[in-house]
C-alpha cells in the first residue's frame, strides 16, 4: 500500500513539474492597471507656484504687512501674521503687484504698499 501511495505522489509531482517551463513568465503591469492607457496619454501636470521670498514690512505709519512673493508674478499680502491673504498679481511680469484695495511696488527690502514707504 505504501508503494502505491509513494508511486502516486511521485507521479503527481512529475505532472506538476512538467507543467513548468524553464522560461520566465513576462508580466506586463499595464495588464493589471485599468487606467494605464489614460495615464500614459494624460497631459503633464504643472506644479503649484513656489515662494521666492517671504517678508514682513513695517511702514512709516508703524503698520505691518506680511507679503509672500511667488515665482509666477503673484504675491500674497496679509495684515496679520495668520490673517486671510489677498492675492496680488503683477501685470506683464513686473511690479507693481495689485488687487482690489492693495498695491505693492517692488519686491525687495524697501517697497511701497498702498503709497506708504515700507521696509523689512
Amino acid at each position: 500500500m505504501h508503494k502505491t501511495l509513494l508511486a502516486a505522489a511521485t507521479a503527481a509531482s512529475l505532472v506538476a513539474l512538467a507543467a513548468c517551463s524553464g522560461e520566465p513568465e513576462a508580466v506586463s503591469l499595464n495588464k493589471f492597471d485599468p487606467q494605464a492607457h489614460e495615464l500614459a496619454n494624460a497631459a503633464p501636470k504643472q506644479l503649484p507656484p513656489s515662494i521666492t521670498a517671504s517678508r514682513t514690512y513695517r511702514c512709516a505709519d508703524n503698520s505691518l504687512f506680511y507679503v509672500d512673493f511667488y515665482n509666477n508674478n503673484t504675491a500674497m499680502i496679509r495684515t496679520t501674521r495668520d490673517g486671510m491673504p489677498t492675492m496680488l498679481s503683477a501685470a506683464e511680469g513686473s511690479p507693481p503687484y495689485t488687487a482690489e484695495g492693495y498695491s505693492v511696488s517692488g519686491d525687495g527690502e524697501n517697497v511701497s504698499i498702498n503709497g506708504k514707504s515700507c521696509h523689512t
